[in-house]
């Protein structure tokens, strides 16, 4: 039996991977060149798994030293920052201090910074009539026994499929 090479069998693999992507978001696979290309962009940038041994992890992660590095994002200037910090100081948006623990100082002395404006809620007839399509649907937790279920999961032969569902099934 004729071995093949790693790099073959990884460019065959982006190859199906990157014809599958392609085919649901366009209509049109990508040509040899396109992939082939990819895959040298990969291979230049360590884009590539490291192997079994390295559970998941990529090249340019396993030898950073190998590969070039991304470029760093540009941060704030020195006068965004101040300006931020202004802010902050005017509307209490800082931390407390650690006998607060977490807390901001415009939530343990309230009195002293201006307050929110609160927003706009839900009117009671919105939430009822929210709930009253949740139990129509069955878009309700499960309970405490069937933790992170729903009722429409759990019977779905006891409530009208919704729109979402069709479209996974």
């Amino acid at each position: 039996m004729k071995q093949t090479k790693p790099t073959l069998l990884i460019l065959t693999a982006l190859l199906f991977s990157a014809n599958a992507a392609n085919a649901t978001d366009t209509g049109s696979p990508k040509t040899r060149e396109q992939v082939r290309a990819e895959f040298l962009e990969a291979q230049r940038t360590g884009d590539l798994p490291a192997g079994s041994v390295f559970s998941g992890k990529k090249l340019n992660e396993v030898y950073p030293h190998r590969y070039p590095q991304a470029p760093a994002a540009q941060g704030k200037t020195r006068e965004q920052v101040q300006a931020e910090l202004i802010e902050a100081l005017r509307t209490g948006d800082l931390p407390a201090g650690s006998v607060f623990s977490g807390k901001k100082l415009n939530e343990v002395y309230p009195y002293r910074y201006p307050q929110v404006p609160a927003t706009q809620g839900k009117t009671r007839e919105q939430v009822q009539a929210e709930l009253t399509e949740a139990q129509r649907t069955g878009d309700l937790p499960a309970g405490a026994l069937i933790a992170g279920k729903k009722l429409n999961q759990v019977y779905p032969d006891g409530y009208p499929k919704s729109s979402t569902q069709m479209s996974v099934q």
